[in-house]
């Protein structure tokens, strides 16, 4: 019975963030703001759920939202592709990766066609930990896990590898392809490009980085940025106190997201995350190399490091011709100024990364007409 009672208070909680009257009411308050503002919702699936609930459709003209490159997919650039795909048709390897990594384009080809064309041996993860358990069932094959993620992501693989090493697996590989938030707003903020008044922080990744992540960015730039959750109330009124930051002139953090996100963070998992891994310099799609954006294993756990298995060339790569993906992460275009968009690339064949992921711009405006 105490469950219960518990169980419905969380449920009473969780039905006022996706009240109708409440959004209503945020709606009137930020309509009530006439400066011109442009807000960047960072994260990916901030982008679905202000879809999904109308809200963009919702708001006053001169609100206008963003998208960011908070797509992991979407980010990982070409080349890491080809690396998965070279690996993946290496005799004796099983490459390991989730379920949207397939279908994202390559040179000529994709982890799936990949499979179907050449051979490669591919299988869909739900769990990281699936690699592991392959690994030490098929101790001849040589496993290679494709790590891809934000900071919400990686501790599931730390832990993995953590294992992996306590159990003395040495068939096990990782692949890494993570990237790490504060650097890359870091690298908007000083483009000439992108022009933002302030950002929609994600909800997932500061619960484990926390507030305090983002303090050495807010200092250098001082621009409005709001950490929200992901339901209707929650994203409304993340732009509400963004609008009126903008129109005070204030320049500060807030944290929306308390009920999760806290100033630390998650600092176990921060400690995880640095025990197998150091930041390193890492490729964006669209924004470039970022100084210290990536990871690599640490010194402790190079032995898992899959980019020694790596004895074939990885070509030089370019973007296919007219596909607009890297203007589209960085927030300077959008997907309906793609030529490409809904014509040439569309869910059932992509073209760029941006629609094959769910969490993808492209993708979110072909599903919700954008």
């Amino acid at each position: 019975m105490r469950q219960s009672g518990t169980s419905d208070r969380l449920q009473k909680i969780l039905d006022n963030f996706n009240d109708t009257s409440i959004s209503k009411k945020l709606l009137e308050k930020i309509n009530l703001f006439k400066k011109n503002v442009s807000i960047m919702e960072v994260c990916g699936t901030h982008t679905v759920a202000i879809f999904r609930s109308g809200i963009r459709y919702g708001l006053p003209k001169n609100i206008n939202l963003v998208s960011g490159p908070g797509c992991p997919v979407c980010v990982t650039p070409t080349v890491e592709i080809e690396k998965a795909i070279g690996l993946a048709c290496k005799k004796n390897v099983t490459l390991f990766c989730f379920g949207d990594m397939v279908k994202v384009p390559g040179i000529n080809e994709t982890l799936e066609t990949a499979k179907a064309k050449m051979g490669a041996n591919v299988k869909i993860m739900y769990s990281p930990m699936e690699a592991l358990d392959y690994a030490e069932s098929n101790k001849k094959e040589v496993v290679v896990l494709l790590g891809v993620g934000f900071e919400t992501t990686i501790p599931l693989f730390c832990s993995v590898i953590t294992r992996a090493k306590n159990n003395k697996v040495k068939n096990l590989f990782l692949l890494s392809a993570f990237k790490l938030v504060p650097p890359a707003l870091d690298a908007l903020c000083s483009s000439k490009e992108l022009k933002i008044d302030g950002f929609i922080l994600p909800g997932h990744v500061s619960a484990i980085i926390g507030e305090e992540a983002y303090v050495p960015f807010m200092e250098k730039y001082r621009i409005p940025a709001v950490i929200t959750g992901f339901e209707p109330v929650d994203i409304l009124e993340g732009i509400y106190l963004l609008a009126g930051m903008i129109s005070s002139g204030e320049r500060l953090l807030k944290n929306q997201y308390k009920r999760v996100v806290s100033f630390e963070g998650n600092q176990k998992a921060q400690a995880l995350i640095n025990s197998v891994f150091r930041p390193c310099d890492s490729e964006w799609r669209g924004l470039g190399t970022i100084k210290n954006s990536g990871l690599s294993l640490s010194d402790d756990f190079k032995a898992f490091d899959a980019e020694a298995l790596i004895d074939f060339d990885v070509p030089d790569v370019k973007d296919p011709k007219g596909c607009l993906c890297g203007d589209i992460i960085k927030g300077v275009r959008k997907p309906i100024e793609c030529k490409l968009y809904k014509k040439v690339c569309t869910p059932e064949s992509p073209v760029g990364p941006c629609m094959v992921s769910s969490e993808g711009t492209c993708a979110a405006y072909y599903k919700y007409g954008g």
